[in-house]
């Protein structure tokens, strides 16, 4: 018996987010624009006929930077049956399938992202999107409407994901606030990229499990890196550079 599949690649995510530490843990967290680049094969304008009378739209993809298992479609990775959930400090092991884990049976992801409009960019097709989780370079395997009578259960129970996560207040030093304003007035970079990494800060990017309020954190976010510190209350951001 084949318990495999090989499924096709129909586009790459480009994103701000350059590596996996800051990525918001679910979709629709933080809005922060970014598109989908349709590969040459499925570059075709009519194949997104009637999509702008969709808000919503569902994205399958693959998790290609895991490297704690085997991340191809045509291959049966190692089976890990239970996992620890960020959401449950690190600690607590619960099982795979109760999850929205990266280190599943099969390496696909599956977010709601709000449409914004479709493209043509030379011979390349982009399809603009915000609130997505996907790390820069994302594959794309399928596209689909999000149906708001279907999707949407209202008196659904999320078990241990209910709430969602509280945000923290993200605090600029005085270093990096002059750090900002000559980014600005470079006219290199405009305010957008500032409030769009604010979000991301304001969800406390650092792994569960750490809760030291003297470390400094580096993180990479579209052209920018950063360095902050977290404690009980706020983020503070003590550096900002054009990378």
């Amino acid at each position: 018996m084949n318990n495999s599949v090989v499924m096709p690649i129909i586009g790459h995510m480009r994103s701000p987010y350059r590596e996996k530490f800051g990525i918001p843990r679910q979709p629709n967290l933080v809005q922060v624009e970014s598109y989908i680049e349709m590969t040459e094969a499925y570059s075709d304008i009519l194949a997104f006929e009637g999509i702008e009378d969709f808000s919503h739209l569902w994205l399958l993809w693959q998790f290609h930077e895991n490297k704690k298992s085997d991340n191809t479609l045509n291959q049966m990775p190692k089976f890990r049956a239970q996992v620890r959930p960020p959401r449950l400090g690190g600690n607590q092991k619960i099982g795979v399938f109760a999850t929205r884990s990266m280190y599943r049976p099969s390496p696909i992801g599956l977010s709601v992202v709000q449409f914004l409009r479709v493209e043509k960019h030379g011979k390349a097709v982009r399809v603009y999107v915000t609130g997505s989780d996907l790390l820069d370079g994302t594959p794309i395997l399928d596209i689909k409407p999000y149906i708001q009578y279907s999707d949407a259960i209202a008196d659904s129970i999320s078990g241990y994901a209910q709430e969602e996560p509280q945000r923290k207040t993200v605090v600029w030093s005085e270093n990096a606030q002059q750090q900002q304003q000559q980014l600005l007035k470079q006219g290199i970079l405009d305010k957008k990229i500032f409030d769009e990494l604010e979000q991301v800060l304001s969800l406390d990017p650092r792994p569960a499990y750490q809760n030291d309020a003297e470390r400094v954190y580096g993180m990479c976010f579209a052209v920018l890196n950063v360095r902050f510190t977290v404690d009980e209350q706020d983020v503070i951001v003590i550096a900002v550079e054009q990378s």
